[in-house]
C-alpha cells in the first residue's frame, strides 16, 4: 500500500483479513431466525426493517469499499453481507403475511432499490472522486450507527427484567470484537468513517458484555428436582404407594 511501511501495510491487511471474519459472523447471526421462518413458513412477529436498513448499510459499505483507494477488504466482506441480507429479505417477501406483503415489497423497493441507486448513481455523475468518498462515507456512517444503536432496546429490557435471556451472548460478542478489530484498523489507516460507527458499537459491545457479567444467573439444576418433589407432593397418597409397588 502506497505510504505505508511493510509492517504497517501487514498490519493494516491482517487486522482487514480479521475484521471481514468477525463481521461476516456478524452478517450471520440471524441465520437461526431464519431457519425458524422458513421452517415455520410465518414471519412471524419478527420485523423485516432492521433487515432492510442492514441491507442498505452493506450496499454504501460495499460502494465504499470500491471507491476508496486501498478498500478493498471493506467492500468483499460487505459484499458477503449484501447477498446475505438480499436473501433475508427475500424470504420475508415469500413468508410475510399476505396483508403486509404490498407494504413490505415497496418498502423494500425504496429503501433497497431506489434510493441506493439514486445516490450512487448521482453521486458518480454529479461529483468528483474525493467528494463521492465522503458522501458515501456519510451514508456508511448514520446507517451504521443506526446498526449498531439497535442493541439499546435489548439492553434497557436486561436491566428492567435483571435478565439476559433476550439479549443473545454471541451476537454481542461479535459485535464487540468486531468493533474493536475496525476501531484499530481504522486507527491505523485513519479512515474516521469506518473508526466512528466501529468504535461506537466497540463501546456498545463492552456495555453489554457487562450487563451479561452483572445480570447472568446460573441455572440451578436443584430447581428442577424440587419441581419433581412438589409434583409428588400433589399425587395422592394411595397412588404413590401403588407407584412404588
Amino acid at each position: 500500500m502506497a505510504g505505508l511501511s511493510i509492517s504497517k501495510a501487514s498490519l493494516v491487511v491482517i487486522l482487514g483479513l480479521l475484521g471481514n471474519i468477525t463481521t461476516g459472523l456478524v452478517y450471520l447471526a440471524p441465520v437461526k431466525t431464519f431457519w425458524r421462518i422458513v421452517v415455520n413458513r410465518s414471519t412471524e412477529e419478527f420485523e423485516s426493517a432492521p433487515y432492510m436498513f442492514k441491507l442498505l448499510n452493506a450496499y454504501f459499505w460495499v460502494y465504499y469499499g470500491i471507491i476508496k483507494p486501498n478498500s478493498i477488504l471493506v467492500a468483499t466482506v460487505n459484499g458477503f453481507g449484501a447477498v446475505l441480507e438480499i436473501i433475508f429479505v427475500s424470504l420475508f417477501l415469500i413468508f410475510v403475511p399476505p396483508r403486509l406483503r404490498v407494504k413490505t415489497a415497496i418498502l423494500a423497493g425504496v429503501l433497497d432499490v431506489v434510493f441506493p441507486g439514486a445516490v450512487v448513481v448521482a453521486a458518480q455523475l454529479l461529483l468528483k472522486e474525493e467528494k463521492r468518498i465522503d458522501v458515501a462515507g456519510f451514508f456508511c456512517v448514520c446507517f451504521s450507527m443506526a446498526a449498531y444503536g439497535s442493541p439499546l432496546s435489548a439492553m434497557k429490557t436486561v436491566i428492567t427484567s435483571k435478565s439476559v435471556e433476550y439479549m443473545p451472548f454471541l451476537l454481542s460478542f461479535f459485535l464487540f470484537i468486531n468493533g474493536g478489530v475496525w476501531t484499530f484498523y481504522a486507527i491505523i489507516t485513519n479512515d474516521w468513517f469506518i473508526g466512528l460507527p466501529n468504535g461506537t458499537g466497540f463501546g456498545l459491545g463492552t456495555a453489554q458484555l457487562i450487563l451479561y457479567a452483572i445480570y447472568y444467573k446460573r441455572p440451578q439444576p436443584w430447581k428442577k428436582s424440587s419441581n419433581k418433589l412438589e409434583e409428588e407432593c400433589l399425587i395422592p397418597e394411595n397412588q404413590r404407594i401403588t407407584a412404588k409397588d
